[in-house]
């Protein structure tokens, strides 16, 4: 506790120094100093509560009791490696499997998303004998360097596309290249695929809906290629779409991937992860006879823990509070929209939403600075938001799921205050600045040309 009382800006002195600048951090200009979380707030070293739009990991809200009680209590009693037997990781899984399709009936249990679509990837090149990949564009799915290989959001910024990566066009029907149309991306591909890898609502993209029937359609010519379909929930699973409890599921009741990857939201902020499988994937892996061991994966702590995330979501009913807590905050962003013409989409389910900002309705260009702009204000208004897409013009909503019809409201208003202020200014011919501290003299200038957006931060951790 003692740390809490130390100033800001000693410690983003000590960051700087001690941390690499590639571990950046949100608002850099002027950082947040966050110290303790509740529910869906956060608060800062001067006890300001600011409200929590974004975090997604704490999936049923910051510091929930019940799971920081499970923690503890397992804690005190017993935490070590999973070639134990021990109740904690059978219970786990079988509550998992109550949630997926009857054929899904294989877990894998690990510390984060990154090793669980890792360790998916094996597992297809095991099952099908071969090495190609399809992914679709601007698509994230970790920071190993097997899944920077099929993350078209990191590689291109680093060694480029490898010859057994193949990008399918993200399905976009608001600025991609099909819109209304029903996509087909994968026909073009080669027969050789070990696995098309996929987000089942993709985030990093721009917090993307597919068309309905685009993933079954993708699968049909993935299998018929002899390759498998991973279904990447990291970002979207466990109840944050309102309707079903995984994302997937949006496709319809038939339609059932061959791997599901989970993350970030299954243990609430503590590092657990899990993949699940087919009986008929998992033989073909444990056919090499070479073992598979996590130390810490599936261990009784982070079961615990995985396990009071289920009874909280389920005892708050926070899949249906997604549901109805979502549809409010999207019919009223669309009414934003017929009001401000720099909304030029409204997009998502449950609490996964996509605010897509353009600058002209004919060409949807997207308004990068705008947005970023947009961003920083309502973070002078003690409201954490930002933004995402290629663009990095879609503002994201993926709050924790106790997020409340009243967070939705005032947010909706704060949003509608500086959209018409932001118009106002530009009427004026007034440039629109983001404030920064007293003792940061550079102003940012946006909508002039003279803006550099070599700073903004990489949010895919969120």
């Amino acid at each position: 506790m003692a740390a809490d009382a130390r100033a800001k800006a000693v410690t983003l002195d000590l960051r700087r120094r001690l941390l690499s600048s590639s571990c950046r951090l949100f608002f850099p200009e002027d950082p947040v100093k966050i110290i303790r979380g509740q529910g869906q707030y956060l608060y800062d070293e001067q006890g300001r509560e600011y409200l929590d739009c974004i975090n997604n990991v704490a999936h049923v809200g910051h510091c929930h009791p019940t799971v920081v009680q499970a923690a503890h209590e397992q804690n005190l009693v017993l935490n070590t490696n999973s070639r134990y037997l021990h109740d904690n990781i059978v219970d786990y899984a079988q509550r998992l499997s109550e949630t997926l399709p009857d054929k899904l009936s294989v877990f894998y249990f690990l510390n984060s998303g990154s090793e669980a679509n890792d360790l998916a990837l094996r597992l297809a090149r095991q099952y099908t004998g071969h090495q190609d990949v399809v992914v679709l564009d601007h698509a994230y799915h970790g920071h190993l360097s097997s899944l920077i290989d099929i993350s078209p959001y990191k590689f291109r910024n680093l060694d480029g596309q490898k010859e057994w990566v193949h990008v399918a066009p993200l399905p976009d029907t608001y600025r991609g290249p099909y819109r209304e149309d029903h996509p087909n991306p994968a026909e073009a591909y080669a027969s050789e695929i070990a696995a098309f890898f996929a987000e089942s609502l993709p985030s990093v993209s721009g917090q993307i809906i597919p068309p309905a029937g685009y993933f079954s359609q993708v699968a049909e010519h993935i299998r018929r290629a002899g390759g498998l379909f991973v279904a990447d929930e990291i970002q979207v699973g466990f109840g944050r779409v309102g309707k079903h409890f995984w994302a997937f599921q949006l496709e319809g009741e038939d339609f059932v991937p061959d791997i599901v990857t989970m993350g970030k939201s299954i243990g609430n902020g503590h590092p657990v992860a899990c993949m699940a499988t087919t009986q008929a994937v998992s033989r073909a892996f444990e056919a090499t006879g070479v073992e598979y061991f996590n130390t810490f994966g599936g261990n009784p702590v982070s079961c615990a823990v995985g396990l009071a995330v289920l009874d909280v979501l389920k005892t708050e009913q926070l899949q249906a509070h997604a549901t109805t807590v979502g549809s409010f905050l999207m019919e009223h962003l669309r009414l934003q929209k017929a009001k401000h013409p720099i909304i030029g989409d409204v997009r998502g389910t449950g609490l996964f939403i996509g605010v897509d900002l353009i600058k002209d309705e004919t060409l949807r260009t997207p308004a990068t600075e705008e947005a970023e702009y947009l961003v920083s204000r309502l973070k002078e208004n003690y409201i954490l938001l930002s933004t995402d897409g290629p663009g990095k013009n879609i503002l994201k909503f993926k709050p924790p799921m106790c997020f409340s019809l009243d967070n939705a409201q005032h947010v909706v208003a704060k949003l509608d205050d500086i959209l018409t202020d932001m118009e106002e200014k530009v009427r004026s011919c007034e440039t629109l600045r983001i404030k920064h501290p007293p003792e940061d003299t550079r102003l940012t200038q946006i909508l002039t040309g003279q803006h550099n957006d070599t700073h903004l931060t990489d949010t895919t951790s969120v």
